[in-house]
């Protein structure tokens, strides 16, 4: 699988959530191997997109399609600055990925020097789903330089809140300390999503 995030200052969201609603409809028929997208708006004015492709090949050739372009610009026009991208080829699954049901989602952007130890954690999706069962799952998508793109998806936001005041194991505390340090995080209140 591959990970593009996509970011941008964006006071115009009814716009941009037309746009990326009619990508939808209009320009995604042809662009293979397109999996889906979550998309919203923090509480700063960000557009955070996070979309999902089977490879970075296909991602690529989608991006070349005239339509493509022609949709992008027109994209682009809406936002208040310049739209910075994250691709991803090292992408970890929790629990299936995402979940197009969530209620909330919490887009955690950081930087680790063992993306190998991060990983490790997030497999350990049986430990997290026990002691956190507000997640409906996550996708974790890593560049080269240990950068990553975590995106969470929870039931509601009041369940995220009161699981975050569950204490975890003395193990995984560590291993969430090392993960987050520096780490900022992204809430969606109301997002959407698309899928193939």
């Amino acid at each position: 699988m591959f990970i593009q995030m996509i970011q941008a200052p964006c006071t115009r969201q009814d716009d941009a959530h037309e746009l990326i609603d009619e990508w939808r409809r209009d320009v995604s028929p042809g662009a293979t191997g397109w999996l889906g997208g979550t998309y919203g708006f923090t509480d700063d004015g960000q557009l955070m997109a996070v979309v999902r492709f089977a490879s970075r090949e296909e991602a690529m050739a989608n991006s070349e399609r005239p339509e493509q372009g022609a949709w992008a610009e027109r994209f682009a026009a809406v936002m208040d600055g310049p739209m910075e991208f994250h691709d991803c080829d090292d992408v970890t699954l929790l629990m299936g990925g995402g979940s197009d049901e969530a209620g909330f989602v919490q887009i955690i952007r950081g930087r680790v020097d063992d993306p190998s130890r991060l990983k490790a954690m997030m497999a350990d999706s049986e430990t997290l789903h026990e002691m956190r069962p507000d997640i409906l799952g996550a996708t974790l998508a890593i560049e080269d330089d240990g950068s990553f793109v975590e995106t969470v998806a929870f039931t509601t936001e009041e369940a995220a809140r009161a699981g975050e005041q569950v204490e975890p194991p003395a193990d995984v505390r560590a291993e969430l300390e090392y993960a987050m340090q520096g780490a900022t995080f992204h809430d969606l209140h109301h997002p959407w999503f698309h899928s193939a």
